[in-house]
């Protein structure tokens, strides 16, 4: 069967479309800058590319132009929408109202649509997705794969945070984690490798997001972010865990209000606060120029994953691989080197010459007597969205 999967961000929109159960990838595709009169829109059919810059005013259209092209008879895969079974749509909050994939209803709408406020940003777009693409492919199943379904299976001891009770119970104010389709996809493939009955993995995942999962024989167990995908480690824009106080100091002292402080911490902090750049190559590049900000910034990140590392390593209560992935951690050989050094007493032990070599297949890097595997792994989001729709429906 052929699952389109739908990635919808706030001005962009992303798919594949997906033979299952084989996994081959029939096209791939990118809307960016939607609502704008030059977005760019990008189609690739095997090793054809298709690049045209259009006005796409919003995510309606920009659906539509999809569904054009792939029944497009020079660049297209499909010769009429009934041929696609099936959408998957990332979502990125299910709150505790979604703990595995779901098909998607009326009221799996409605239910979204009440946790627009833990997600402000990508729930509102991802459920126009979904409302679009049911009157595009009208015959296909609409299926909702959540972000933070993956991390669901975290004890109360992880998940709830030390405050009054009645936030937890009516507020439902506690740690989601995020990238879970990242996390499942990468930390089943690192199982493989570690071949043992039980297995002890931290996967992380480093993009212009970032985050981490100790994961139990397949289970998350803990995760870096909590109730918003801001906390945990240094991102691109976005400051990762902070002293509350710093909040209350900005708003008080510098008389900062509460969207001003959340744009701050969002959109203006990590590696573009401490740098004034988001993008690692960047940052590494000026960093290799002797540029203190950019060098102190890539110690600052690498040590928050290693704090991360440690403490995981310790709810976990040992340690089988750790996993790279994403596309800092599947491209920085820099990162990854900053971040395992000093590790040995964990039995971390990079080999410099494995980490420096580029491949876009899963390699280990870890020195040849190395007790705990150092492992990349390509994510593939989209694979495991079309893989999860393919067994809902089974």
């Amino acid at each position: 069967m052929n699952i389109l999967v739908l990635n919808a961000g706030s001005s962009s929109l992303k798919y594949q479309l997906i033979e299952m159960p084989s996994q081959k990838v029939k096209c791939v595709g990118l809307i960016e800058k939607i609502g704008l009169d030059d977005a760019i829109f990008t189609h690739q059919k095997n090793s054809e590319k298709y690049t045209k810059i259009l006005p796409i005013t919003d995510h309606k259209l920009g659906l539509q132009k999809i569904a054009a092209t792939l029944l497009d008879t020079s660049i297209g895969v499909i010769s009429t929408v009934d041929d696609i079974t099936a959408v998957g749509h990332r979502v990125v909050h299910g709150g505790n109202k979604f703990s595995k994939t779901t098909l998607v209803t009326q009221e799996v709408k409605d239910n979204i649509r009440e946790l627009f406020d833990l997600a402000p940003l990508h729930n509102p777009v991802n459920l126009t997705g979904i409302e679009i693409a049911e009157t595009i492919f009208t015959s296909a199943k609409q299926i909702a794969v959540f972000d933070t379904a993956f991390h669901q299976t975290m004890p109360q001891k992880a998940y709830q945070y030390a405050i009054k009770n009645v936030f937890l119970h009516k507020h439902h104010i506690r740690a989601y984690g995020f990238h879970g389709t990242s996390h499942k996809y990468v930390s089943e493939k690192a199982i493989d490798l570690v071949n043992k009955k039980s297995s002890k993995i931290i996967t992380i995942h480093l993009g212009n997001g970032c985050s981490m999962a100790a994961i139990k024989d397949g289970k998350t167990i803990d995760t870096s972010m909590g109730f918003g995908p801001m906390n945990g480690l240094i991102m691109g824009t976005r400051s990762g865990d902070i002293d509350p106080s710093v909040i209350f100091f900005l708003m008080k002292k510098l008389d900062k209000t509460a969207q001003e402080v959340n744009t701050l911490l969002q959109k203006e902090s990590g590696m573009l606060g401490l740098t004034g750049y988001s993008d690692l190559r960047e940052i590494s590049k000026k960093a290799s120029d002797n540029n203190q900000d950019c060098k102190n910034a890539l110690q600052l990140a690498a040590y928050r994953i290693q704090k991360y590392i440690g403490a995981f390593a310790a709810a976990l209560n040992g340690l089988d691989a750790i996993v790279f992935t994403a596309g800092i951690g599947e491209n920085s050989d820099l990162m990854r080197k900053l971040v395992c050094q000093n590790l040995d007493f964990l039995g971390i032990d990079l080999d410099e010459e494995k980490n420096s070599l580029r491949s876009k297949e899963i390699r280990e890097i870890q020195k040849d007597l190395g007790k705990v595997k150092i492992v990349v792994i390509p994510t593939n989001e989209e694979v495991e969205i079309a893989k999860q729709s393919y067994d809902l429906l089974k």
